[in-house]
């Protein structure tokens, strides 16, 4: 991969999703944010690009059997991946979490305040997202299956029957950015998820499980903002030239 500094922090991470563990490294959201370049992220955290593309490029290099090319999935695919690993994830994850909060502010509320606020973002996060799934799995993400389809049966049925998916797609974006900020938040007051001195085993096991969180709601953003939600434009554009 040819790196400059010029590239926007997504097509790193589309490229390669190694990559996403330097950024992250430095506390530069490679998700919602991933428009931004290089350049734009070198001076705003006061780091040399040059120092940031050597780390990149020595992420790349390392060997990974593991790795999963998503930007080779048809739409549809990843539509799939998405919502059955992604969503479901999200939807088994929230009852727990929210227990725990519930029980840590009860127990270390008192000498924790933070922990309030903790809870307060995360439980309007989980409704919002529960929101938000909806939508791409009532709307979008049947749209995109729809032109797939299409596509394969070289039909133009779906850009015929239905509307633009610009809209739907910058409201995801917009949602998405809500989110990936009030985990920005969430990091903040729990001190980047490091457990207190006087904090017990569920403390730690919430904290743990809040930062599993963010890290699979990161990538899941990933995957739509910057290989998805792309693609799905373009093959719509495809069917309006045709």
């Amino acid at each position: 991969m040819d790196l400059n500094t010029s590239q926007t922090i997504g097509s790193f991470v589309a490229n390669d999703y190694r990559t996403a563990t330097v950024f992250q490294k430095y506390g530069i959201d490679f998700c919602c944010k991933g428009g931004r370049t290089i350049e734009e992220v070198s001076q705003k955290k006061n780091i040399s690009p040059d120092a940031l593309l050597n780390e990149l490029n020595d992420a790349v290099k390392q060997s990974n059997g593991s790795s999963i090319d998503f930007r080779t999935w048809e739409p549809d695919l990843l539509a799939d991946y998405i919502e059955r690993k992604h969503h479901r994830y999200v939807r088994q994850t929230i009852p727990a979490l929210l227990q725990f909060l519930d029980k840590l502010c009860e127990v270390h509320g008192g000498n924790h305040p933070e922990l309030f606020e903790i809870r307060a973002e995360f439980s309007a996060s989980a409704e919002q997202l529960s929101l938000h799934m909806e939508k791409e799995e009532q709307v979008l993400f049947p749209f995109v299956r729809k032109m797939v389809a299409s596509k394969l049966n070289e039909s133009t049925e779906a850009a015929s029957n239905i509307g633009e998916i610009q809209n739907p797609i910058e409201i995801m974006m917009q949602e998405h950015e809500t989110e990936g900020d009030r985990f920005r938040k969430i990091a903040e007051l729990s001190n980047n998820y490091a457990t207190p001195a006087d904090g017990c085993t569920t403390y730690r096991v919430a904290y743990a499980l809040l930062k599993e969180f963010e890290t699979d709601l990161h990538f899941h953003i990933h995957l739509e903002n910057n290989i998805l939600f792309p693609t799905a434009l373009k093959m719509e554009k495809e069917f309006k030239s045709n």
